[in-house]
């Protein structure tokens, strides 16, 4: 018996160490597309890329506040280093700005009109 509650403890203290790990964050983003859930260049190929980063859990596209929404895991990655990853693929995090590169390989309906 005392096995048993010893293992539960263990248990029960590595499920909340773990979920002490996992943080979200909101990141204010700009997208110029009016149909960017359906276009392989905007906000669709962002949740897709982003979701092979290692320490992202999953990511959420809000198109009206135009923000991403990133669940990760705190010790694998820092939200600086989202942020970056996100400019990789051509749209501004908050202060950061676009990476010139990425920005200039998507699709034209997905870069500001001047």
């Amino acid at each position: 018996m005392k096995k048993i509650i010893v293992l539960s403890f263990i248990f029960l203290s590595n499920m909340m160490f773990a979920q002490s790990k996992s943080q979200k964050v909101i990141i204010k983003t700009f997208t110029y597309c009016d149909h960017c859930k359906e276009c392989e260049s905007c906000a669709g190929k962002m949740e897709a890329e982003l979701s092979y980063v290692k320490g992202i859990k999953s990511i959420d596209f809000n198109e009206k506040d135009t923000t991403i929404i990133v669940k990760f895991n705190s010790k694998k990655i820092t939200v600086e280093k989202i942020k970056v990853e996100i400019t990789k693929l051509g749209f501004a995090a908050d202060n950061l700005p676009a990476d010139p590169n990425a920005y200039d390989k998507l699709d034209n309906c997905c870069k500001k009109k001047d």
